[in-house]
């Protein structure tokens, strides 16, 4: 562990996978990757461009075409299940590497996301041999029925807030039926996500199985986007970066599934528990773990009239005892944001949310004013939770997703005006309800335009549990089997009898 502990000044380099190989970058260069907490560089990835790009794919469709699609599913299933098996002696290091890279607090990493990824590949193991097509009685003369195939090559981008899980959610469901892939995560947060690529290799996989370079989006992302051998591009991140995946992709015709942005309402009604819902709403919805960098993130808080001053008070509370702090130490409850440039969104909109007459009723500093010129930390990429009030739904701090520790409280009337505040966004991710009226909730929960409606709890997710949103928030669903029927094709086969 001593090679990751931040004590450890030494900066490791991690390599790509390609064809079964660990490798660095074919140019010989090398990307820096920055330890969020302290603005410093602890380690180095390769700078993936075309030429690796094109290894990577050339040896997925060698290997589809090949022993990968000639296996048995049930052989298939086995692989899996020993990526799943190795995970756990590596937990702790996984963990770390991962706090290391993107910020998030230790006891989220440690308890959370690397032990999540075991499970989403047992669950994509149990499902690779049940994958079954169904027949169809057309007439007496003729046999018809229909089969799921596999697409090929899927070229997979992953996002650096939650890099490791969503790795696991989407290879495991693109190689439970039957597809290689091709991997380019975020630059700033590859680590994990190479070290994971080794397990593959252990596992025993055929060389060309898995790939996973790593490299700029601007190079290595738009190279899979844009090449003629990969079937199929399933990628997570923002909408920005869905619209120039979508035109790159356009002349190849290739099916794309997104999981994008959003800005989720999360309601709470008078009759709700006031207690449970200050937590859900605050720590639960938005500030703890990530730093808000979650595209499920709670950021508008609408908040019922009669409990509105009340919920208030409740909230900065809950709010200003939030302990931030080095995301590897185990009392801290909320980390740094994951990258520079994000940094300085979330910043900008700190000014933007004053400008627009809003008031931070708690936080609202950031970078050195947090910590001190003196802290260790006070070069690290640190936002104190900030919830504004005193902003409409047309405010661009309201509307606009920062992905950060930034929320914004509104108020409302009754149930029909809630639903309209919270479906009048461009994104439709998840929502929140806080109630104790039941036929009111699932009232809402229908007439609300979000992939994911929570009911006195928030930010709970399962592999088993198809996950993806409505308009810019994306199309097409990661986990569950609905996830695994966007990495096949349907195949309809006539046997004329007559």
């Amino acid at each position: 562990m001593a090679d990751y502990d931040r004590a450890d000044t030494r900066v490791r380099r991690f390599q790509n996978l390609i064809d079964g190989q660990s490798r660095p970058a074919a140019n010989g260069c090398w990307i820096d990757s920055i330890d969020p907490a302290t603005g410093q560089v602890w380690a180095q990835i390769p700078d993936g461009r075309a030429d690796d790009i094109d290894a990577a794919v050339a040896a997925a469709k060698r290997a589809f075409r090949g022993p990968w699609r000639q296996m048995a599913a049930a052989q298939r299933a086995a692989l899996l299940r020993k990526v799943a098996e190795l995970v756990g002696p590596r937990l702790e290091e996984l963990a770390v590497i991962e706090t290391r890279d993107n910020g998030k607090i230790i006891t989220d990493t440690r308890a959370g996301d690397i032990p999540a990824i075991a499970q989403m590949f047992h669950y994509w193991a149990g499902a690779a041999d049940k994958i079954h097509g169904e027949t169809i009685q057309v007439s007496p003369a003729s046999v018809n029925y229909v089969q799921r195939e596999p697409i090929g090559v899927v070229g997979i981008i992953v996002p650096w807030n939650s890099p490791g899980s969503v790795f696991a959610a989407k290879v495991g469901a693109a190689l439970a039926a039957g597809n290689t892939v091709v991997v380019k995560p975020a630059e700033t947060a590859s680590c994990s996500i190479l070290v994971l690529a080794e397990l593959f290799e252990q596992a025993g996989f055929p060389p060309g199985v898995v790939n996973v370079v790593a490299g700029l989006g601007a190079e290595a992302g738009d190279a899979i986007a844009g090449h003629p051998d990969v079937g199929k591009i399933s990628f997570t991140g923002s909408t920005l970066t869905a619209r120039a995946i979508t035109r790159r992709s356009a002349e190849a015709i290739k099916p794309l599934s997104f999981e994008l942005g959003g800005k989720s309402a999360n309601i709470v009604f008078a009759d709700a528990d006031l207690d449970a819902a200050a937590i859900g709403v605050t720590t639960m919805g938005i500030f703890n773990g990530a730093a808000g960098q979650s595209c499920i993130a709670g950021s508008r808080i609408l908040v019922q009239r009669p409990i509105y001053d009340e919920m208030i008070a409740r909230m900065v509370k809950i709010i200003t005892g939030i302990r931030l702090g080095d995301p590897m130490d185990a009392a801290s409850q909320m980390g740094p944001i994951a990258l520079d440039r994000q940094f300085e969104k979330v910043k900008s909109y700190l000014d933007l949310g004053r400008q627009e007459g809003g008031e931070a009723l708690c936080g609202g500093q950031a970078g050195e004013a947090v910590f001190g010129a003196g802290s260790p930390h006070a070069g690290g990429y640190f936002v104190q939770p900030t919830l504004f009030a005193g902003l409409d739904n047309q405010a661009r701090t309201v509307r606009e997703e920062i992905f950060g520790p930034v929320a914004c409280v509104l108020p409302f009337d009754d149930a029909e005006e809630a639903v309209a505040i919270a479906n009048d966004s461009n994104y439709g991710l998840a929502c929140g309800l806080w109630t104790n009226d039941l036929k009111r909730a699932h009232r809402m929960a229908a007439a609300i335009e979000a992939g994911a409606v929570w009911v006195n709890t928030y930010r709970r997710l399962h592999w088993a549990v198809p996950f993806g949103g409505y308009k810019d928030s994306g199309y097409g669903r990661d986990s569950g089997m609905e996830s695994l029927r966007g990495y096949q094709q349907t195949k309809s086969v006539w046997v004329d009898l007559a």
